[in-house]
Parts: structure tokens; sequence; C-alpha cells
């Protein structure tokens, strides 16, 4: 029960890697905030974890035994504060924020993507991130809590065709390390997770569009030297790690956790 009695704030936490990092935490003793733009799924996440019952509030925030659900889209800035505010206002307190809401637009040439879908891009995966971080600090200032991001292994290497999603996802590393510097002397440790190739729904919706949706999944499984991808409680269990006293001494720093695609590249 490494995290008994603390609150973990996910964001797009109703649906794969989120959904793994609350399910991790949870079993950990956690109080989680499954922050999500559905509410049906967050709500359902949140229920799952505790097999408690669940009601929509006026607030948008559903409790769930221990475990809260809030409704908020991170694009919007006023939206992440209200998700900051509330879960404060449930327990008090705020000891880890993960930032794993993201998109990936589908591999488009730079000629073919305007200016404008870039900032829809940058919005979500670096503009939440900065933003949930500028709320969020206050309160794990007085908790001396952590902080993790969850970005990607384009962020270091890049990614042919997807120059808006690995831009956005190196500023988020680059953030998470300078914020790491600004952080230490309050006691605050700011990470990145930089999985690979994942396990989610959305890879299997992907790949469910495809003429031949296995071969498809076995072709990204063998990018990976391990010979699979990623499930996601295990990127849960890493950020887990990072986000307790096990890994006291580490901080701004982008994690590979990608069974060895960085080093096959």
């Amino acid at each position: 029960m490494r995290f008994s009695e603390r609150v973990v704030l996910v964001t797009g936490g109703a649906r794969g890697i989120g959904a793994g990092c609350c399910r991790v935490f949870a079993k950990e003793g956690a109080y989680v905030a499954v922050v999500d733009r559905d509410a049906s799924a967050a709500e359902t996440l949140a229920r799952s974890l505790t097999g408690s019952h669940t009601a929509l509030t006026g607030n948008h925030t559903a409790l769930t035994g221990n475990h809260t659900a809030i409704l908020a889209d991170v694009a919007v800035e006023d939206q992440i504060r209200a998700a900051v505010d509330r879960t404060i206002a449930t327990y008090g307190r705020i000891d880890c924020v993960i930032n794993n809401a993201g998109v990936h637009p589908p591999d488009t040439p730079l000629e073919k993507m305007a200016p404008e879908k870039v900032m829809d891009v940058l919005r979500v995966n670096f503009l939440s991130t900065y933003t949930m971080c500028y709320y969020a600090l206050p309160h794990l200032k007085k908790t001396r809590g952590t902080i993790v991001n969850i970005s990607s292994m384009t962020a270091v290497l890049g990614q042919r065709n997807s120059t808006a999603y690995a831009a956005s996802k190196g500023a988020q590393l680059s953030f998470t390390k300078s914020l790491a510097l600004e952080c230490a002397d309050f006691g605050i440790r700011v990470n990145a997770v930089l999985p690979s190739n994942v396990d989610t729904p959305l890879m299997r919706d992907w790949a469910s569009s495809l003429p031949d949706p296995e071969a498809a999944l076995s072709r990204i499984a063998a990018l990976q030297p391990i010979g699979r991808m990623a499930d996601v409680e295990e990127i849960g269990r890493v950020c887990l790690f990072l986000a307790t006293e096990d890994s006291s001494f580490i901080t701004g720093q982008g994690l590979h956790v990608d069974g060895g695609a960085s080093l096959d590249y």
C-alpha cells in the first residue's frame, strides 16, 4: 500500500494508459481523481476501482467510494482549474499529478497539416500539462508531491509524418526538465515516462480499421525488441515508482519504457 491515504489526479484517466495508472494507484491505497472529458467512462472506471455506487452531482463530479470521477476537457483552462479545485474540495490535498491526456492525429505530412491543426495538438499534449501544473503546484508544495508526465519515445527520436505530435511531446519533455529544476527547492519531483507502443483501446481501434488487424498488431509488437507492446498497467507501475519514495533521488528525467524500441529505432 505504497500510496495509502494519498491522492492522485490522473488526466485522461478513463481509458488506456490513464486507466492503467488509476488501477495501479488504487491497488496501492490511493484516492484517485479520474479526470476525463467522457463523464460516463470516468464514472465506470471509478466504479470499477471500488465496486461502489456512483451518481453525478451538479458540479459534474461523481464520488465513487474513495474515488472521484471529474468531467473536464484539458484543452480548456477553466475546466483544468475546476478539476484541481474539485479534487481539493473532495480530499483536501493532492500528492501526485499524472498528465496523461493526449491526442495523436493520423500520420500526416507537414505540408498537409495546417498550423491551426498543430495548435489543437499542442493545446492538449503540451499546454494542458503546463496548465495543470500551474494550478496544482500550490497544493503539491504542501504535500511535497510528485508530477509524472506521459510523454513519448518520439519526444527524443522524432516520427515521420507526425511532426506536430513529436513536437508537442518534445515540448512536454523539455518542460518536465525545466520544472524539475524550479520545483527542487519545494521537494517536488517531476519526471516523464516515454512509452513506445502500448496495447490500448485506441491501438485496437486503429488496427480494426485495417484489412488485417492481427497482422497490423503483430507488426507493431515486433517494433519492440522485447517482442510485444506494453500493457497499460506496466506503464502505470512505472508511474507509481516515480510517485513514491522508491524513486526519491530521481527528478527531471525522461524514462524510456519501450521494450528496447529506442535502441533499435
